[in-house]
């Protein structure tokens, strides 16, 4: 696959972070790298333009639930930190930073992903909203407490993320950070 992460285009990874965080260091420390540094398997969960939704889905061969840690609301803009746990047997498999400009979607899309009860790529989906997942970076992360405490992880293990953008409707509607769990 030739996948080109863009350089200039937002999201910004210190500006998701400092939503939720005083410093990036209270997340992980981060390194961006090439897909080819990465191992297989989250080389295979990361380098990609699909939703993270679906492709861990397949991947664990489950569904997965979204458990909302943390949110804000401003007029234009709903954010949250998440984790996405397999229905399967609850393991968290995914942490992630969620950044919406709510003015580009529909009211009924914007109050669902509100309601905190499904995954994001999944009300998309079921709404039939066009969508263009844009990949823009790929990370090594060195996690620092918190990812070792939602990970459930006795020691920090090196994990790997990516930023990306979904445009909706041919809009700029989404800005994401995904870290899949280590082990992956």
């Amino acid at each position: 696959m030739t996948l080109t992460p863009s350089r200039q285009a937002t999201p910004e990874l210190k500006a998701l972070v400092h939503l939720f965080y005083p410093s990036l260091d209270d997340l992980g420390a981060f390194k961006e790298v090439a897909e080819s540094e990465m191992p297989e398997v989250p080389r295979k969960l990361l380098w990609h333009d699909a939703h993270m939704t679906v492709t861990v889905e397949s991947h664990h061969g489950s569904s997965v639930d979204v458990r909302v840690l943390d949110t804000k609301l401003t007029p234009t803009h709903y954010s949250r930190r998440i984790l996405l746990t397999r229905q399967s047997d609850g393991r968290v498999v995914q942490f992630g930073i969620v950044r919406l400009n709510s003015t580009f979607l529909g009211e009924d899309v914007r109050k669902e992903i509100e309601s905190e009860t499904t995954p994001l790529g999944r009300v998309l989906i079921e709404h039939d909203v066009l969508r263009d997942v844009r990949l823009l970076s790929l990370w090594r992360i060195e996690p620092g407490d918190d990812l070792v405490k939602v990970f459930g992880l006795d020691r920090p293990e090196t994990c790997y993320g990516r930023t990306a953008l979904i445009y909706c409707n041919g809009l700029p509607a989404v800005e994401l950070l995904e870290i899949v769990a280590p082990g992956e």
